[in-house]
């Protein structure tokens, strides 16, 4: 066996399991997740027609590399969306298909952890922030790589207080923006100095912007690390690759559809990585792909959604329970007055409502747990929902005031 399985936390929703497991919640009043971050709203439906007349395409293998207009697609929507010049995006280059975000980020982390320094008892450095999506910690214990947790800088990993040697020996940096659980987005000047860092100390940074569609102010989309790359001119995207997803932007998390994209050589060797690992995504889900990144009705559509909660369940809980509105994604990162694992307990106790800890997606770093009396709340189930949950939380919150 792999002694690195050793290494593995368990995940966050078996922690939440557990913690529930211990207390009965009130029979009288149903159940409300907001916990998990699995988008409720309908898929759009021209996506879901063209996945149903696309089934008979499931009597062919499908390719590794995805369908030349799968990919041409992808390439016109990142030129569109981050201001990209124009025929900097090969299709054949700087774009791979991917079964989402979550297998994709594992499996690229497989591929770029140099194995000599491994073995030689180097034991590079992968950089997360902290709190953080599991799934980078994961891949890069089974890597066989030192995870480095970023120190937080309120919604921000505090890249500053890294120091030199310690960013020497990164070989690979991981950031979210819109950032998971905050909702923090990594601003552009921010951006061209990790690509600095990059550059300097030869490492490559990966960029989960699987939120990015997913924002408050119309006006003011986040900016992504190809387009900062391509203010800086570097339209090649040396050391730098992005990972979006169908699942948040088209309310399509079952379809397990994303791309990656950037730097050529780096796709290169993940392409073959892929073809050995039978990841190729299934043909009719290519052709729903096409169709949804086609289309931005139903993400505008899907962002009015979000804000009209977000700012229905501030009104209605926000007296009593501090929260910002983020700048993207679908979360309020609560602070909470007592203790973040009790809190959660003791609501679904009394509420039925179930919020996840921060201290289930963060480590204790030099005394330091970021996570720590904070809950991450997903507004993702209906209007009426949320807004039932904001009430009963409001109600939970005068018992511990008492």
């Amino acid at each position: 066996m792999n002694n690195d399985l050793q290494r593995l936390h368990p995940y966050p929703f078996e922690k939440l399991n557990t913690l529930k497991a211990a207390v009965t919640p009130p029979a009288g009043l149903s159940p409300i997740l907001l916990s998990i971050g699995e988008p409720k709203h309908a898929p759009p439906a021209h996506v879901m027609q063209a996945l149903r007349e696309a089934l008979p395409k499931l009597a062919h293998y499908p390719a590794t590399k995805g369908s030349p207009e799968l990919r041409e697609t992808i390439a016109k929507w990142l030129t569109q969306r981050f201001g990209l010049a124009p025929n900097s995006v090969d299709a054949e280059q700087h774009i791979l298909p991917v079964n989402g975000t979550r297998e994709a980020l594992f499996a690229f982390t497989q591929v770029v952890v140099n194995r000599e320094a491994v073995t030689s008892g180097e034991k590079p450095y992968i950089m997360m922030p902290n709190p953080f999506y599991q799934i980078y910690e994961g891949a890069v214990f089974l890597s066989g790589a030192t995870p480095y947790y970023l120190p937080s800088k309120g919604i921000q990993p505090d890249f500053d207080a890294v120091d030199d040697e310690s960013w020497s020996k990164c070989q690979l940096l991981f950031i979210c923006s819109p950032y998971n659980p905050t909702g923090g987005v990594i601003q552009l000047e921010t951006l061209k100095k990790l690509i600095a860092l990059a550059d300097k100390h030869d490492f490559i940074i990966a960029s989960d912007e699987c939120y990015s569609e997913v924002y408050l102010n119309e006006t003011q989309a986040p900016v992504g690390l190809l387009e900062a790359c391509a203010i800086l001119g570097r339209h090649q995207y040396e050391r730098c690759v992005v990972f979006h997803s169908l699942s948040k932007r088209s309310n399509l998390p079952g379809l397990r559809s994303g791309f990656v994209a950037g730097d050529a050589r780096i796709l290169k060797d993940f392409l073959l990585y892929r073809t050995y690992h039978g990841s190729a995504m299934p043909l009719h889900h290519q052709v729903a792909s096409i169709h949804a990144w086609k289309d931005e009705k139903h993400v505008i559509k899907n962002r009015r959604l979000y804000k009209d909660k977000f700012t229905q369940f501030k009104a209605i809980v926000g007296q009593s329970l501090t929260l910002n509105m983020p700048e993207g994604g679908f979360y309020f990162w609560a602070e909470t007055p007592i203790d973040d694992i009790d809190f959660a307990q003791r609501l679904y106790a009394s509420e039925n409502v179930t919020v996840l800890p921060g201290q289930y997606l963060s480590r204790e770093i030099n005394g330091i747990n970021p996570g720590k009396n904070r809950v991450r709340l997903a507004l993702v189930a209906s209007a009426e929902e949320c807004a039932e949950a904001a009430h009963r939380i409001q109600r939970f919150m005068k018992t511990l005031s008492i």
